[in-house]
């Protein structure tokens, strides 16, 4: 308690305003989920993400980074060290031809918006995808047979040593649901799109397709985040899923939608445990039923 307290009153005399000691992180997850984090910090410029960069490596204090907190489950002990959250003070947007320029704390809706009002494609299929910038990059976010990495010409990250880099496409190493960040950390800082020009109502109405699909198959109307599971290869997770008879299934208050199987829903006070209980489920009943050894796609973190 000691180290948190010289940790916070040193940061905060660094960023006047912007330290929070103890936050609740399901207050900044999709799930709704997750204990205290000992120190959390939402930089609003990028001296401040560098300041923060510099006095965890330099007092060796461990150092975790959260966009939108989709995709993410955070244990019920919470985080230790510093939570380090980009969010609506690092989201400036601009286009010049068919290039967009944002910064990683920019919402998806906020950039596939700015991409239909400029006419220019390539954008729709994250309509209705929750999460920012900085978080689709380091997961390769996708939906309806698209991924972000298709857009995605330049990344520009700042390391935990704290050095600026400006990475290529290939160097970024994109896979499904991956990317070199998972294994090499860093911050998303900045990242240009390559597009191209698309009439605005033929961009309207793809949108309009997606978000429609989307509201109609998935659980929406209570806290979830995302897909839960990887699809295999040349099979969906959630068929699996479905195929066992799982839809429904619940622990606590976490439960498997019986709207969509790939999507376990905080029914209003599920815990870590709950969730990580019923991924043990899943897992195991698919394993043996089918043989298929599902991988979960969400991240985990925090203290067990």
């Amino acid at each position: 308690m000691q180290a948190n307290l010289a940790i916070f009153n040193e940061l905060s005399a660094l960023l006047p305003g912007r330290v929070r000691s103890a936050e609740p992180m399901k207050k900044h997850t999709t799930w709704r989920i997750g204990g205290p984090a000992d120190i959390f910090v939402e930089p609003i410029n990028r001296q401040e993400i560098y300041t923060i960069v510099n006095y965890s490596r330099d007092r060796g204090v461990p150092l975790f980074v959260i966009g939108a907190g989709s995709n993410l489950l955070i244990s019920d002990s919470g985080i230790r060290g510093i939570v380090v959250k980009i969010s609506s003070g690092l989201d400036r947007l601009s286009i010049v031809d068919n290039e967009i320029k944002v910064e990683a704390g920019a919402r998806l809706a906020q950039v596939l918006a700015a991409a239909r009002d400029a006419g220019l494609g390539g954008f729709e299929f994250l309509a209705g995808i929750p999460g920012n910038i900085g978080g689709a990059v380091f997961m390769n976010a996708g939906s309806n047979g698209s991924s972000v990495s298709e857009l995605v010409k330049k990344v520009l990250i700042l390391n935990l040593d704290g050095n600026y880099e400006c990475i290529s496409n290939e160097e970024m190493r994109f896979g499904y649901r991956t990317s070199i960040l998972q294994f090499d950390p860093a911050i998303v800082v900045e990242v240009i799109f390559t597009s191209y020009p698309r009439d605005k109502e033929q961009i309207k109405q793809e949108m309009a397709i997606f978000l429609a699909r989307r509201k109609a198959s998935q659980p929406l109307a209570y806290p979830n985040a995302g897909s839960v599971f990887k699809n295999p290869p040349g099979d969906s997770a959630g068929r699996l899923i479905e195929a066992a008879g799982l839809k429904g299934l619940r622990v606590g208050d976490a439960q498997i939608s019986p709207l969509h199987a790939n999507f376990i829903i905080n029914l209003g006070s599920a815990t870590a445990r709950d969730v990580l209980g019923l991924i043990d489920q899943v897992k195991e009943t698919i394993n043996r039923r089918f043989g298929v050894k599902l991988q979960p796609e969400v991240k985990f973190a925090g203290q067990e």
